[in-house]
């Protein structure tokens, strides 16, 4: 099936898809290239990146006994009418146009993870880098509800970012040793965001995701 097509049906019945790179004309969904990428907060360099990986606790990974999403209270309110979520869309879009609620009715915004870019708010996921489960499983079990709070609201770091909604949700909360974004361009980017957030809230690293993790910051 074209390309096209598929787009066309996954806008009209929000079927499971992959993004795509390929210049499409449908609707939500632009045929130009972005004027500006995701405003994420810069990660470490590939340097530090392998630096702070070196110095990362390595353990099996924890259970996932006890999680929720609930016990990381998200989206909270940034300034005004402004959530974590919404506060993430106006600044990693283009030309952003929001209404007095704060939700995005206009713009566009470039996914990094599959080079997709979107005019509709709702065809994005707000992405933790670092999945809540994920984190929960390399120590955030641990933490206070205060401390998880910080994490799953975090604009500091690289930890949030705008990204086509179905490649989040095929991400899940899997780490790098399972899931890569498909657009390669952006991997090294990925990893040195990975490693940063994990450095800064001391979270753990299995070997697996290690291995994954130096092998692409090896060739940054």
């Amino acid at each position: 099936m074209p390309l096209a097509s598929v787009y066309a049906r996954r806008i009209a019945r929000r079927a499971t898809v992959l993004g795509a790179t390929a210049a499409l004309t449908v609707t939500g969904l632009l045929a130009t290239a972005p004027t500006a990428q995701a405003a994420m907060p810069t990660p470490v360099s590939a340097a530090t990146a392998r630096s702070y990986l070196a110095s990362l606790t390595v353990k099996a990974e924890g259970s996932s006994t006890g999680y929720s999403r609930d016990l990381f209270p998200h989206w909270i309110t940034q300034s005004g009418a402004c959530n974590t979520r919404e506060t993430v869309l106006k600044r990693d879009g283009v030309n952003v146009v929001t209404d007095s609620s704060c939700a995005s009715v206009s713009g566009s915004w470039y996914s990094q993870y599959d080079g997709a870019t979107w005019t509709v708010a709702s065809d994005l996921d707000i992405d933790h880098m670092v999945p809540l489960a994920e984190a929960w499983r390399s120590g955030a079990s641990s933490w206070t509800t205060a401390t998880r709070q910080s994490f799953a609201n975090d604009l500091t770091r690289p930890q949030l970012i705008a990204v086509t909604d179905n490649v989040n949700q095929s991400k899940g909360d899997q780490d790098p040793a399972e899931w890569m974004p498909s657009r390669t361009a952006y991997r090294c980017t990925y990893a040195r965001a990975w490693v940063h957030v994990k450095y800064y809230w001391n979270l753990s690293v299995d070997s697996a995701e290690k291995s994954a993790l130096q092998s692409v910051l090896n060739g940054c």
